[in-house]
C-alpha cells in the first residue's frame, strides 16, 4: 500500500510541479515527494518523526478538516510550527475518512488546475487506502484474536494461539514480557473513547519501536497490553529492556493525553521462557499497574517484582482482603476522625518501629508520637511491642490500600485527639 501511494504521490507531484503529501486520518505521514519550496517546522516534524503533535492535530480538527467534503484551506498557526498555509482535501471512501492530501503554500498559489488534480489524487488515494485497510484490518483483527486467546484461562486455547502466531508470522518464538498500561478510572470501568484511543495510539507507537514480529498489542475496555518477545535474551536483559520500553510508553501516554489531563500507570510483568506462558507475565503486569494506581505511592512505572507484599495481597479478592484485616484495626480504618492516627501508625511501621525517624517524618515530638501510638493500642487492642501484632497492623494497613470499600490512609496527619 505504501509503495503504491508513493508512486501516486510522485506522479501527481510531477504533474503539479510542486510538493504533495498524504497523511492518514490521524495525520501520520504516509507518502510525500521532494519539496520544491520552503517548509516550516510542522512539515519537518512530520517528515522526520512520521507523526505530529497533539496540538497540531487539535488545530486541524478545529478547522473542520475531518468534516470537509472538498478542498479546504488550513491557516497558519506559528505557535505549533505551521507558518505556511496548506491546501488540503480529505480522502474518503464511502464517506469514511481515510486521510488527507496536502499542498503547501510556499510552492505558490493553488490554481483551478491544481484543485482538479488534487481532487483526482484524493480519489485515487482513496482506492489505494481502502484496499490497504481491508488487508491490514483483516490481518490485525486476526492477530488481536490470537493475542486474546494467548491470555485466555484455557491452556489448550493458549497453546493453539501461540502456535498460530508463529506459523502465521505475527510473532517469533522466544521469551516474553508483558507491559500493561492503565489510564485513570476504576478497574473494570470502560474508558471514554478519547482515552481509549490515546491508549491504543501510545501502545501501538511503542510496538513499532520493536523489530517486526517482536511486539503484539491488544486494547481492552479498561487497559491495554503490549506483549514483547526477546529471542535469545536472558531474563535480566529482558527486564532491563522491558523497563526502558515501559518508560517510553508512559511518556507517549503523557503526550497523547496532555500533561495533567489524566494519570496513567504502566505495569511490567516478569519474563517467561515461551510465548504460550505470556498469561503469567500479563497477570503480573496488570496487577502491578493496578496496585500502582490504587496506592499512588509506587510511581507510574512499576515492575511486578517491585510490589513486595502488594504482590501477594493483590491476588486476593476484596472479601478475602477484608477478612485479613485485624478486627481491632477495622474501626480505626473506617472512621474518618482517626485518619491522623492511621497515618501515624503507617509512618511508624514503615520506619520499622524507629520512633525518632517516624517522629521526624511526621514533624512531631517523640512524646507526641508515643501518645498517638498508645491511643492506637487502646482503640485496636494491638500491642505494638509484640512482633505478631506489629505485623498484623502493617499488613492491615497495606491491605486497606487495596480494599475498595475501606478508606485508605491519607498522607497528611491531621487533628488526632
Amino acid at each position: 500500500m505504501v509503495s503504491e501511494l508513493q508512486r501516486l504521490v510522485d506522479a501527481f507531484g510531477a504533474r503539479l510541479g510542486r510538493s504533495i503529501a498524504v497523511d492518514d486520518a490521524r495525520l501520520k505521514l504516509l507518502a510525500y515527494n521532494a519539496h520544491t519550496g520552503d517548509v516550516d517546522d510542522a512539515r519537518i516534524e512530520s517528515v522526520m518523526r512520521r507523526g505530529v503533535s497533539t496540538a497540531l492535530v487539535a488545530h486541524v480538527s478545529a478547522q473542520g478538516a475531518a468534516q470537509a467534503s472538498d478542498v479546504f484551506t488550513l491557516p497558519p498557526c506559528p505557535r505549533i510550527g505551521i507558518t505556511m498555509e496548506r491546501v488540503g482535501i480529505p480522502i474518503r471512501y464511502d464517506d469514511a475518512l481515510l486521510g488527507y492530501v496536502w499542498l503547501i503554500g510556499s510552492d505558490g498559489p493553488v490554481g483551478d488546475r491544481d484543485v482538479e488534480l488534487l481532487r483526482e489524487s484524493a480519489a485515487q488515494a482513496a482506492l489505494v487506502l481502502h484496499r490497504g485497510h481491508l488487508g491490514v484490518d483483516v490481518t490485525r483483527s486476526h492477530a488481536r484474536e490470537l493475542v486474546r486467546d494467548l491470555i485466555a484461562p484455557d491452556q489448550a486455547l493458549r497453546t493453539e494461539a501461540g502456535v498460530a502466531l508463529v506459523e502465521e508470522e505475527h510473532a517469533v518464538a522466544g521469551p516474553v514480557a508483558v507491559l500493561v498500561a492503565m489510564v485513570g478510572g476504576e478497574e473494570g470501568e470502560p474508558l471514554a473513547e478519547e482515552r481509549r484511543l490515546a491508549l491504543e495510539l501510545a501502545v501501538d507507537r511503542c510496538r513499532r519501536r520493536l523489530p517486526p514480529s517482536r511486539g503484539l498489542a491488544l486494547t481492552r475496555p479498561d487497559h491495554a497490553l503490549l506483549l514483547t518477545i526477546w529471542p535469545g535474551a536472558r531474563s535480566q536483559v529482558i527486564e532491563r529492556h522491558a523497563a526502558e520500553l515501559a518508560e517510553v510508553l508512559r511518556e507517549k501516554l503523557d503526550a497523547e493525553l496532555g500533561l495533567g489531563r489524566a494519570a496513567c500507570w504502566v505495569g511490567v510483568g516478569g519474563p517467561r521462557p515461551r510465548l504460550t506462558e505470556a498469561l503469567s507475565s500479563y497477570e503480573e503486569a496488570r496487577r502491578a499497574a493496578e496496585v500502582a494506581r490504587i496506592t499512588g505511592t509506587l510511581g507510574h512505572v512499576v515492575a511486578h517484582k517491585q510490589l513486595g507484599v502488594y504482590a501477594l495481597l493483590g491476588k486476593l479478592t476484596p472479601d478475602q482482603l477484608a477478612e485479613g484485616i485485624h478486627p481491632g484495626l477495622r474501626p480505626l480504618l473506617a472512621n474518618p476522625a482517626h485518619r491522623g492516627l492511621v497515618e501515624t501508625l503507617r509512618v511508624y511501621l514503615d520506619h520499622a518501629g524507629d520512633a525518632q525517624r517516624a517522629a521526624t517524618a511526621l514533624h512531631v515530638h517523640r512524646s507526641t508520637l508515643y501518645k498517638r501510638l498508645h491511643r492506637v493500642e487502646q482503640l485496636t487492642g494491638l500491642r505494638l511491642d509484640v512482633g505478631d501484632d506489629r505485623l498484623a497492623a502493617h499488613l492491615g494497613l497495606k491491605t486497606a490500600e487495596l480494599h475498595p470499600r475501606l478508606p485508605a490512609s491519607t498522607h497528611a496527619p491531621d487533628v488526632v485527639f
